[in-house]
């Protein structure tokens, strides 16, 4: 896999760098958005966590892609610009919603049990004194 820059601005407004790249890779399938955020930061001496690939598309009958990348200056530029979809394709802060769910996963389930647990003795209950208003009433229909 070989990565070419085909044009590289500044945008000081954005607190950014926006790159225009070609991935060249004959013989392999499309690289991955990992290896592709890698490398690009090895080329352009710039941390990977600040790096959003906005999109990498293949190119019809060659095996190249073209993709497409902005490098923020710090990540809090990154999350207060960037959309929350595009933040979450590129694992933004994935770790930590991942870790919160995680939590409420945990906790959640145990308290329905005991709620189910209690909700299912009060019908079992409910059943057994309908059954002996039942029985009582038979009785009575019997005596008679």
């Amino acid at each position: 896999m070989n990565i070419e820059i085909v044009e590289k601005k500044e945008n000081k407004l954005l607190n950014r760098t926006e790159v225009h790249f070609r991935v060249i890779h004959e013989g392999e399938k499309t690289p991955e958005r990992e290896l592709v955020k890698n490398d690009l930061a090895e080329i352009l001496k710039a941390k990977k966590g600040n790096i959003v690939l906005e999109y990498l598309k293949p190119e019809f009958g060659i095996q190249r892609s073209i993709g497409y990348a902005k490098i923020y200056k710090s990540m809090d530029d990154a999350k207060r610009i960037e959309k929350e979809y595009i933040l979450k394709r590129n694992k933004f802060g994935v770790e930590k919603e991942k870790a919160e769910e995680k939590k409420k996963k945990t906790e959640k389930p145990p308290e329905q049990k005991e709620e189910q647990t209690d909700s299912t003795e009060e019908k079992k209950k409910e059943k057994t004194k309908e059954e002996a208003e039942e029985k009582v009433k038979e009785g009575e229909d019997g005596k008679e």
